[in-house]
């Protein structure tokens, strides 16, 4: 089930232009990782970090988290 979740959400994130954003779900999804998991890797510098929409909202950029997975694999 979590198999066929990241690979959809791999399939709607090519579809995004790299100036696009999304939301930790996504980032999650990407990169197999929990809540918790993800922003270690944040303050760890291994993901990139969130942009503040509100005090609320933040996101990361599509282009960013493509080139970050694309290091990763190439490692």
């Amino acid at each position: 089930m979590i198999q066929k979740i990241q690979h959809e959400i791999s399939e709607i994130f090519e579809c995004l232009a790299k100036e696009s954003l999304v939301r930790l779900p996504i980032v999650m999804g990407l990169y197999g990782l929990s809540k918790s998991s993800i922003y270690r890797e944040i303050k760890d510098g291994n993901i990139p970090s969130l942009i503040t929409l509100t005090s609320r909202i933040s996101a990361r950029i599509v282009g960013d988290i493509r080139n970050n997975l694309r290091s990763k694999t190439n490692d």
